[in-house]
């Protein structure tokens, strides 16, 4: 194993201050709940909610508040934008390039950085959720194969009131909603939530993958639904560009 420490570049601390100033500007931010401080530096897997394009950003900021600085596991395609990629590339996030062979490839990347005390922020669900209140949907077991393959802690972070700032289909109808923030400026609510215990699990038992994150996609859904305790079925904001999609409802497994 690579004994080596990995250590966030400045370009990234910059990023998580510019974050942390772009997301006041737009919302009221706030963030409770807390990171262990010695889960701070890592080995640690962050299993966030996703509701919005603009999740990353209020992540960041989020995270900055906490005195942690995650690598984020993104889509290949922001890899591929001018100067951003680079950009995403030299901060040390791990681009997943979902729909081929080389998805897996992610993983094992993910898995070198976390044995080397990173903090790893993964949306298990895999997509900008289609849940018609929000709510989490099913996962993805990339998470929790990470997680058991590493034997690294998972900490559900759930957030609420980014789908105000953006919509789904963003950039189109980005300025509007920017506009539209300025003017009532949302209040966005992050919350770290307690630790997941995984079960008495290992990565190579049958089925150990899905248990896993089942229980990650339950502690989600139970640290989220503190954040909208006015809002328990159907968002207020409704997005009208959002399609929903009943396929992937998570159904709890345990209590």
């Amino acid at each position: 194993m690579n004994t080596s420490t990995w250590r966030p570049p400045l370009i990234w601390r910059a990023a998580l201050l510019l974050a942390r100033g772009l997301v006041g500007l737009l919302a009221r931010l706030e963030v409770t709940g807390d990171v262990p401080a010695h889960l701070r530096r890592g080995p640690l897997v962050l299993a966030a909610n996703h509701i919005s394009p603009f999740d990353p950003v209020v992540m960041a900021a989020a995270c900055q508040t906490r005195g942690v600085a995650p690598r984020i596991m993104a889509t290949a395609g922001l890899f591929r934008v001018p100067v951003f990629g680079a950009a995403m590339r030299h901060a040390g996030h791990i681009r997943v390039d979902r729909g081929t062979s080389a998805v897996h490839r992610a993983l094992d990347d993910a898995a070198t950085a976390v044995a080397r005390g990173s903090v790893i922020l993964i949306y298990p669900e895999g997509r900008i959720g289609l849940d018609p209140g929000l709510w989490p949907e099913r996962g993805k077991t990339g998470a929790a194969r990470l997680a058991l393959a590493c034997g690294a802690p998972v900490v559900p972070v759930a957030q609420w009131g980014s789908h105000e700032v953006l919509p789904y289909q963003a950039p189109r109808g980005m300025l509007r909603g920017i506009a539209r923030s300025l003017w009532r400026r949302p209040v966005i609510r992050v919350h770290f939530g307690t630790p997941v215990d995984l079960g008495e699990t290992a990565a190579g038992n049958p089925g150990a993958a899905r248990r896993a994150t089942d229980r990650i996609i339950d502690a989600l859904t139970d640290t989220l639904a503190p954040l909208r305790p006015d809002e328990p079925d159907l968002p207020r904001h409704v997005d009208p560009g959002r399609p929903t999609d009943l396929t992937r409802a998570h159904r709890r497994h345990s209590r």
